[in-house]
């Protein structure tokens, strides 16, 4: 197998030990006979594998019992209209913050359905920070305030949990959730996609606070009825079962690993290590102000923008795959998920500074 370092920013590295279990049971799970993906979702095989998915995502995060955990389809997009049609519940208004991309696209979904509430918005600021909450409107009418704990484009991230002035707050963690311990109980609700920290893409998690489900349009289809797929196990359709079990796979790798607070360490490491080398250079810059950067995402640009091409062929030919920006703000960015090693990172490093080196 080739070594290569891969820094996409989804779908991302997984852990080889959950690749390496994967393959070896691809063809008989556990003496089944069967692999995974041909088990009924119904039958005492896969019923065992949604059971330990579901605890140990509860036992990683501490999801307290009053919440429902839910393992959906259509990715975290799918919940940016999901949301409001399960918790406005009556009420006419939604708070959103602004801090990226993809809280932008969720408040843009949000309002085909309701009255947005721009609580705050950095967009002036091209999305290099967080703005001061102390200047954050929140309407005390809104159903909930939402906003987006990483956001994986511009590479901004929250380091603390908002104070909502008594609404419900709703968080897309689909980048930086299990990279740092949380506390669930101070949420409505959690949503994220798997394809990021937790497994490949086509599962998405929802963590939801029981007194929040129920009061729906009765039009709104089952399928997509929060407190409907509580009751069914977020079995209505047929799920995504393979990934379903991929994700319990890399589950019970983070176990192994130490756990949340243990996995966070490595994680601090990993960016002060990448971030310092930005800083220390006269080649190479992250835009985003200190005190919000993400752990998960670091963009950087090239001082000599024209150097972009020869950095990306070069990195390639050492084996840092995935490290060209998004298309909509171009430069590098390095994504720095769990799965990836701090030799990785060390790797990239000494790559950046030999590069700097002979240009």
């Amino acid at each position: 197998m080739t070594n290569i370092y891969n820094f996409s920013a989804g779908p991302s590295k997984l852990p080889e030990a959950v690749l390496a279990q994967a393959k070896a049971e691809m063809l008989d799970w556990h003496g089944s006979g069967m692999s995974v993906m041909e088990m009924s979702h119904r039958g005492k095989h896969f019923s065992s594998i949604a059971a330990e998915l579901e605890s140990d995502l509860r036992s990683l995060l501490g999801v307290p019992a009053n919440y429902k955990v839910l393992f959906l389809q259509g990715g975290a997009t799918a919940q940016f209209s999901h949301i409001p049609l399960n918790l406005l519940q009556g009420k006419t208004k939604a708070c959103y913050v602004n801090t990226g991309a993809w809280s932008v696209k969720a408040a843009s979904d949000a309002a085909r359905l309701c009255e947005v509430v721009i609580s705050a918005s950095s967009e002036a600021n091209k999305f290099t920070l967080i703005p001061n909450q102390k200047e954050w409107l929140l309407d005390p009418q809104a159903a909930y305030l939402h906003y987006t704990s990483n956001e994986t484009i511009h590479g901004v991230e929250f380091n603390n949990i908002p104070d909502t002035e008594g609404l419900p707050l709703v968080c897309d963690m689909s980048s930086n959730i299990l990279s740092r311990p949380v506390d669930v109980s101070q949420f409505g609700l959690i949503y994220a996609g798997t394809q990021k920290n937790m497994g490949p893409a086509g599962v998405t998690v929802v963590i939801v606070r029981e007194d929040l489900l129920g009061q729906v349009d009765a039009k709104l289809p089952d399928v997509f009825n929060y407190a409907e797929q509580a009751k069914n196990a977020s079995m209505i359709n047929t799920p995504a079962t393979y990934n379903w079990y991929l994700v319990g796979l890399v589950l019970k790798w983070l176990k192994a690993e130490g756990g949340i607070h243990a996995i966070e360490k490595k994680n601090i490491s990993k960016a002060a290590n990448l971030y310092t080398a930005i800083d220390t250079s006269t080649l190479y810059s992250n835009p985003v102000r200190p005190d919000c950067r993400s752990r998960m995402n670091v963009p950087f640009v090239l001082s000599d923008a024209s150097l972009e091409k020869a950095f990306l062929e070069g990195a390639e030919q050492q084996g840092l795959m995935e490290l060209k920006g998004h298309r909509s703000i171009g430069g590098m960015r390095a994504s720095i998920y769990n799965a990836m090693t701090n030799e990785g990172v060390n790797a990239l490093i000494d790559f950046m500074a030999e590069f700097e080196r002979t240009h």
